[in-house]
């Protein structure tokens, strides 16, 4: 049967407004970072997929190297949106970045107009769109002239292939040179992707003053820590946990003592405040305004429902977060 979205996907969903743009994105959105390439069941994604939009999550985030194999995420999340979601691609937002390594030579890498450009036609090819809402530039680049990458970001806006470009892993002084130069374009950056968890803060020493004084959003990827920040080892390494299947992005040697001893601690904080651990990490993240919106990763439906609970409570006594900052200590 035809996919029939949940009626009352809007009522509770929270939407923030990406900084002083007219685009308001949900509070927590959907990366296709893992679990959605050739390697994760067809129906599993779809599911995922299905599960976020009836919770009012719009926001679905991609990148040219998601994966894996590369690719395989906008191929696999285009083949979603032909067969049950066309339907409601007005209703979402999506987006996809280059920056990391996609193809060999000189033209597959780092921050070119001639990279960015041709990377762009190749999602826009594998997902079947003609644009996307959202297109980053995913990391610096430190032998491209900071003009030419921003200038690129402007074409493709210009060209209809992007109705709006951020950044992303930029350090605060990068950041601020690259809206500049996006605004004397006349082609504003709408929001920054950087890295930001309990474990992970570097955002607050300057960079978060940036986007605030600049009136750019951001979306924090990672907010979980790759999974740390969940009931996931609180007894052990499961044997279906990202540590366990090797990947790179978490390993065990990141699971040290002290950090589990942290990762308790805050679990029985979470749990006072009626929620798990997890939900805790994303309601920390979302605190206090800063942050537009955290984007989640899931493996399983019930990561999702779990993540939009979170938004049930987002407020902190400053009795928990002086807590907080003693746990981290």
């Amino acid at each position: 049967m035809p996919y029939q979205a949940n009626p009352k996907r809007y009522d509770n969903m929270q939407y923030a407004r990406s900084g002083r743009s007219g685009l308001q994105l949900p509070k927590i959105s959907l990366g296709l970072w893992h679990n959605f390439g050739d390697v994760t069941q067809y129906d599993t994604s779809r599911n995922m997929i299905g599960t976020a939009f009836d919770l009012g999550i719009t926001h679905f985030d991609l990148a040219n190297n998601y994966g894996p194999p590369p690719g395989s995420a906008e191929t696999n999340f285009g083949r979603i949106l032909k067969q049950h979601f066309h339907a409601y691609r007005d209703e979402m937002i999506i987006s996809s970045k280059a920056g990391y390594t996609m193809w060999p030579g000189p033209y597959g890498d780092w921050g070119s107009k001639k990279y960015l450009v041709s990377s762009l036609n190749q999602s826009l090819k594998r997902m079947g769109l003609d644009y996307v809402d959202i297109f980053y530039h995913h990391r610096p680049d430190p032998n491209t002239p900071l003009e030419e990458t921003m200038a690129a970001l402007d074409l493709i806006v210009r060209q209809g292939k992007a109705l709006y470009v951020g950044i992303s892993n930029y350090p605060a002084d990068r950041a601020k040179e690259a809206i500049r130069i996006l605004n004397a374009l006349g082609t504003p950056c709408l929001i920054h992707q950087p890295k930001y968890s309990l474990f992970e803060r570097w955002i607050e020493d300057g960079l978060q003053d940036v986007l605030q004084e600049e009136g750019v959003g951001s979306i924090a990827f990672s907010p979980l820590a790759g999974g740390l920040l969940t009931d996931r080892y609180l007894n052990g390494i499961p044997d279906d946990s990202r540590i366990a299947s090797s990947s790179p992005s978490l390993t065990a040697e990141q699971l040290t003592q002290e950090k589990l001893n942290k990762i308790n601690q805050l679990n029985q904080l979470a749990q006072r405040r009626g929620q798990k651990l997890s939900q805790m990490a994303l309601a920390w993240v979302l605190r206090d305004g800063k942050v537009t919106s955290a984007l989640i990763g899931a493996s399983r439906v019930s990561q999702i429902v779990d993540a939009v609970m979170a938004l049930d409570n987002i407020e902190f006594s400053q009795q928990e977060l002086n807590e907080i900052e003693r746990i981290l200590a």
